[in-house]
């Protein structure tokens, strides 16, 4: 199977050079639309170097998927990481992921259909539950110093997911720019939730 493979560094340049252009072109003319040829001729290269990397068009879009959370995942951990409070990281990641989704209008729009087929939306399903876990924790420990109200959890995390979210539907349907005041808006709203 293509995901198997080691990779040399201009084979890891050549696959991250179809993933960019086939999240392009899946976010501006659809996922079904575009055909595996398309990709490879925007590319210049041929099928068969494709399927040296991907098995499937469905498991390019699932790579596509997985990276992009990795990729928010890092941007999280690199705005907390200098924060010293539960409260505080919160905070940080909130404004991180509102960042990252303004600045990634394509990739929330393959989410957005990810959402749509059942195929994709496990790879979803799946990031979804380890972003709210991990700020779960975040507020369980806010919870313990006093910073919060207590309540659920889970059902907090996910509160702030959505908020996320509905920011990043705004950004994939407008020009992507991020308006300042909505952040401070999205986070205040988010931090005054949890403190009650």
């Amino acid at each position: 199977m293509a995901e198997k493979r080691q990779l040399t560094r201009r084979g890891r340049q050549r696959r991250d050079k179809l993933l960019a252009y086939a999240t392009t072109r899946f976010a501006e003319n659809g996922y079904h639309p575009t055909s595996v040829s398309d990709i490879v001729d925007g590319v210049g290269v041929g099928k068969g170097v494709f399927y040296w990397y991907f098995d499937s068009k469905d498991q390019l879009l699932e790579e596509i998927l997985r990276d992009a959370l990795r990729d928010l995942r890092t941007t999280q951990a690199a705005a907390i990481a200098d924060a010293t409070d539960p409260l505080q990281r919160l905070e940080a990641g909130i404004r991180a992921s509102i960042r990252w989704s303004a600045a990634n209008t394509d990739i929330i729009r393959l989410v957005n259909f990810g959402w749509s087929e059942e195929s994709f939306a496990d790879v979803l399903r799946r990031g979804r539950d380890i972003v709210v876990t991990d700020t779960a924790h975040l507020i369980e420990q806010a919870v313990d110093l006093g910073q919060i109200m207590e309540g659920d959890p889970v059902m907090m995390a996910s509160a702030i997911r959505a908020v996320i979210d509905q920011l990043g539907q705004e950004y994939a349907l407008g020009n992507g720019d991020v308006d300042p005041e909505m952040v401070e808006t999205a986070v205040r709203m988010c931090l005054r939730g949890l403190r009650g």
